[in-house]
């Protein structure tokens, strides 16, 4: 078996946004006293396997679906090139929602220490994100063909992962953490947006109901701004009350992503999206970054 047509499967450069929300959640819970370094160990395994099982799941149905047609300008899929058989990567699927469930039930065990009514709680929430992992371009009924995906992502990689990460950690939540839980949310949005938008034109044609497809290249544009900008103010205002270091690391992490609204507002050709990718994604992981450091500081 060939390695590397999996690892592009895999599609590693997305992990550092599958983190990120997880990583606030641990820095927010240092922030506060409460950090286990087994909880995010696990709590991180978990996340990375997940995202790649939503990688392999979106390359799968993606084919499926007919939307990996020729023209496409994104990265290459695997299935749809002939480079994968569609059975291998259907079992490629299972190996790695079975990981993620294993991850996730020591994940409880060692947060909770048994069969608490948490751990259910978090367990039905951990099959949820399976499902969603999945059911996002797979399946009957996709959801992300109806142009939900943006919601499932607010959910999963912000407001889920960031104060359910909390929660493992400190077994308590606070209010005030809606703030950093939607701002992550609201940028990890933010990249499937620019995702969107490069490939427009090729899920139109397979009839994929993203947000630039039902409402235009410049609306989709307009949205991303409102998504962006929505999320620095959230995270800013919840840095006021914390340390000047913070605030700081938070002000220059989000002039990048300012910068990179300016540059994106730019763009005339679709395949130029594709680098803001990776540039939103790491600022994402960056602003979880700064508030590990600066508590590693204090």
């Amino acid at each position: 078996m060939k390695i590397k047509p999996w690892l592009i499967a895999f599609r590693l450069r997305t992990l550092p946004l599958a983190t990120a929300s997880i990583l606030l959640g641990c820095g927010l819970a240092a922030l506060h006293g409460a950090h286990s370094w087994p909880v995010s160990v696990l709590a991180v395994l978990a996340a990375v396997f997940l995202q790649i099982l939503s990688n392999l799941a979106n390359d799968f149905g993606d084919f499926e679906n007919g939307a990996d047609l020729a023209g496409r300008v994104g990265p290459d899929r695997m299935v749809a090139s002939g480079t994968i058989a569609p059975a291998a990567m259907k079992k490629a699927m299972w190996v790695f929602a079975l990981f993620a469930l294993a991850a996730g039930v020591a994940l409880l065990w060692v947060a909770f220490g048994g069969f608490t009514l948490p751990f259910l709680a978090l367990f039905l929430l951990g099959l949820a994100a399976i499902a969603a992992a999945v059911k996002y371009t797979a399946g009957r009924n996709p959801y992300g063909y109806a142009g939900l995906g943006d919601v499932s992502v607010l959910l999963f990689f912000g407001l889920i992962a960031v104060l359910g990460t909390y929660y493992l950690h400190a077994q308590r939540l606070q209010a005030d953490l809606l703030l950093p839980a939607l701002g992550m949310g609201l940028l990890s949005v933010a990249v499937l947006n620019l995702n969107n938008m490069r490939d427009r034109e090729s899920d139109a044609r397979a009839g994929k109901r993203t947000i630039p497809v039902r409402f235009g290249a410049q609306a989709a544009v307009r949205y991303h701004t409102l998504l962006v900008l929505t999320a620095l103010l959230a995270l800013l205002y919840y840095a006021r009350g914390q340390s000047l270091q913070l605030h700081l690391g938070w002000v220059v992490a989000g002039s990048w992503l300012l910068l990179n609204l300016y540059k994106i507002r730019k763009v005339k050709v679709a395949t130029d999206y594709d680098p803001f990718l990776k540039r939103t994604a790491i600022n994402t992981l960056l602003f979880a970054l700064l508030l590990l450091v600066v508590n590693a500081m204090a």
